[in-house]
């Protein structure tokens, strides 16, 4: 097990890779610097070896399935996630090790937002969007994270081995984030400075798709972690419906003992009994979701004799 893994995914990141390793290298010598090449067809797992990274590969294509190959493939008390692309100072590398080994924080989160991101980052989109899903998650699952999308992370070997990565691609790190908010795990904000890309190197993001993917995201898992909440909106904007066009029909019989709309009487029948359907759906669900947040916690004790097995070893 090692005591430290810096973790790097890459996707044709040639001319910055030798940068990125070589700095992790001289900031953190007692760290094992892994890159995963991603299909790159410029050279990059060549670089990165010649830099002094174990070398890895994923051939299913997206950053989360790459991700996922790595938390899979390694062990370490300590797991640095980073980008290839320069854009992250290694020198912080350091301190948020320190936060996960020695006061037992399970995510520290490298928060760009909280100072150079908005002046380095020439892409008003993606400020925009950014400031959007932070405030998204912040709202829905009452926490504080400064930083929700940003790639520059340090975990807990129990993070990394009880996270169930579901997204392909670069909203892996919403599901990151909502992962431990949902799970009540410690995580930390650590400003660092953050820095454009440097000429030459350019960003596999799209900001539209893969902004739609976040939205996507957060929506997914918010109905799935917070079912009776989700559930619960629909069931009232469903009612609302259901009795805003049944009163009509309601006070022409109260006036005339007739109802003359009958098709209105029975949509708003089958609406009001579906919004009736929703809510309790809500309930069952977040009974089951309850149960599941218990197992977690029996995994945990699991995953945590496992590491010390580990570390004996």
């Amino acid at each position: 097990m090692d005591k430290i893994a810096v973790l790097i995914p890459c996707y044709n990141e040639s001319a910055t890779i030798e940068k990125v390793v070589k700095d992790f290298k001289r900031e953190i010598p007692e760290a094992v610097i892994y890159v995963y090449d991603n299909n790159s067809s410029d050279g990059t797992d060549e670089i990165a070896r010649a830099a002094g990274a174990v070398v890895r590969y994923e051939r299913h294509q997206g950053k989360g399935n790459v991700i996922r190959r790595m938390f899979r493939d390694i062990d370490a008390l300590c797991y640095i996630m980073a980008d290839g692309d320069d854009t992250y100072p290694a020198s912080e590398a350091k301190e948020m090790a320190r936060l996960v080994l020695e006061e037992q924080v399970d995510m520290v989160v490298g928060d760009r937002l909280s100072s150079t991101y908005f002046m380095e980052n020439k892409r008003p989109f993606h400020n925009f969007g950014n400031s959007l899903v932070r405030f998204s998650i912040n709202h829905i699952f009452k926490t504080k994270n400064n930083d929700i999308m940003t790639g520059y992370r340090a975990m807990s070997y129990e993070f990394v081995k009880t996270f169930p990565v579901i997204s392909k691609g670069f909203e892996i790190e919403t599901e990151m984030s909502i992962h431990a908010a949902q799970k009540n795990l410690l995580v930390r904000n650590h400003v660092i400075e953050y820095k454009d890309r440097p000429e030459g190197s350019e960003s596999k993001l799209n900001t539209f798709s893969d902004g739609f993917k976040v939205i996507g995201t957060i929506l997914k898992l918010f109905r799935t972690y917070k079912p009776l909440q989700f559930f619960s909106y629909i069931a009232v904007v469903l009612m609302a419906i259901g009795v805003g066009f049944l009163v009509p029909v309601i006070n022409t019989y109260i006036k005339t003992g007739l109802v003359d709309r009958f098709p209105t009487l029975i949509v708003c029948c089958f609406v009001i009994l579906t919004s009736i359907i929703a809510f309790f759906s809500g309930l069952i669900l977040e009974t089951i979701n309850w149960k599941n947040r218990q197992d977690f916690e029996m995994n945990l004790i699991t995953v945590d004799f496992h590491k010390k097995i580990l570390e004996k070893m």
